[in-house]
């Protein structure tokens, strides 16, 4: 989806909490926000900067701006206020909403002001000039992550991601561009951006949504069962793979493809760029993406996993410490998943029930090889695709899924 960035209140972080109880909406929605929404013309305080947009999306577009008085730089997220012919205003209080109760997490990207027209709502968001680890993550592999840098920035997104879960907050669209960088060279740190799918959850409350990117989102969006915190980290499985070969692993040449590569975990883990990895990172992957979200590992969990330990904690903790390659196999995953005839064709339904609700948008990319061989019972998609390149712009696909 799209870029953003900002700065909050003290007053407004302390206030987090009651949001969490007393301002939740409809569908998970928060709607009670402390910001001022300024009713003055966005262009008297701030100046856009003319030349190529930051990001695009159905509702939205993100265009790098100044703030006349101080100079700083910022990111101008305007975001229109009806969608499809309906007012769309509540979602866009609910991402101010989040954002101010991120506030204090300096993994996400932080809100400066909010500015209201008779048409738009512009956010006001903290400028992270390094752009998009996608850009990074389609790169030539001279220029790619090397797998300390997907240490670093995948132990800074847990963090970010663990304080939203703490604090009840999914993101449900957690994918490379929505993972911004500080800078480029060197390499910064990494701010969580666009929060306009994300959703409060709670125990005594289900929700099923039926949104997100096709190549990240979990099975059981796919299945309209209830999302969870779990949700998120089967993406955080999804974006790891990404980030250290390049590849995206469910995708297929279609959305019928991902879907059902999604739906039956069929996922390659002999690749050549896999091969060339410490097998603790392969052990993290596994342990996310698994098809019941009760098995995945939490954004804790993952934060003490032994491939994001740092040289110097897996120094102190080499006597007694558990390698990879002892630790069981996590539950539901396979280099080839074994399904009953009857679990097949119950899938293989399911998916194509729901494959009528999305559409989605490709870039670029090229089939790679797959070593792997599936059964004919498996049913399942064996392609595997490498991105060439970051595709020129977004296109407005209809369909349900929101990107």
């Amino acid at each position: 989806m799209i870029p953003e960035y900002p700065s909050r209140s003290v007053e407004a972080r302390n206030r987090g909490g009651r949001w969490r109880e007393g301002a939740q909406g409809r569908s998970g929605l928060l709607c009670a926000i402390h910001s001022v929404v300024k009713k003055e013309p966005f262009t008297e305080h701030y100046t856009l900067i003319p030349g190529k947009e930051l990001g695009r999306g159905k509702f939205a577009v993100v265009k790098k701006c100044v703030e006349k008085s101080t100079g700083r730089e910022y990111a101008a997220k305007f975001m229109r206020k009806r969608r499809k012919g309906q007012d769309c205003r509540a979602e866009i209080i609910h991402e101010i909403a989040v954002l101010e109760l991120a506030a204090s997490c300096h993994r996400v990207v932080n809100l400066h002001a909010v500015y209201e027209m008779p048409s738009e709502m512009v956010l006001v968001l903290e400028f992270a000039a390094g752009g998009e680890i996608f850009n990074r993550c389609v790169a030539e592999r001279d220029e790619a992550f090397i797998e300390e840098d997907v240490k670093r920035l995948m132990r800074q997104i847990l963090e970010g991601v663990a304080f939203l879960h703490k604090n009840n907050v999914v993101h449900l669209d957690l994918k490379p561009q929505n993972i911004l960088l500080t800078s480029d060279n060197p390499l910064g740190d990494i701010k969580i951006v666009d929060f306009g799918l994300s959703r409060m959850v709670s125990s005594n409350q289900e929700i099923r949504e039926i949104m997100g990117t096709p190549e990240y989102v979990a099975p059981e969006v796919l299945s309209y069962e209830p999302i969870s915190t779990a949700t998120d980290m089967w993406s955080i499985g999804v974006l790891a793979y990404v980030m250290l070969t390049g590849m995206s692993p469910f995708l297929g040449a279609d959305k019928q493809e991902t879907f059902l590569n999604i739906s039956q975990i069929n996922v390659s883990y002999t690749e050549e760029e896999l091969e060339q990895l410490d097998k603790a990172a392969i052990h993290f992957i596994k342990s996310l993406l698994i098809k019941e979200p009760e098995d995945r590992a939490t954004a804790e969990e993952c934060l003490k996993h032994q491939w994001l330990q740092t040289q110097e904690t897996n120094s102190a903790k080499e006597k007694g410490k558990i390698t990879a390659s002892s630790i069981p196999e996590p539950v539901g995953t396979a280099v080839s998943t074994q399904h009953s005839d009857e679990d097949v064709k119950e899938e293989s339904r399911l998916t194509e029930e729901l494959i009528v609700m999305a559409a989605y948008t490709l870039g670029q990319c090229r089939q790679s090889s797959d070593k792997e061989s599936l059964t004919p019972e498996q049913k399942a998609i064996s392609k595997r695709f490498k991105f060439e390149e970051p595709f020129p712009g977004l296109q407005e696909v209809p369909g349900d899924f929101i990107y």
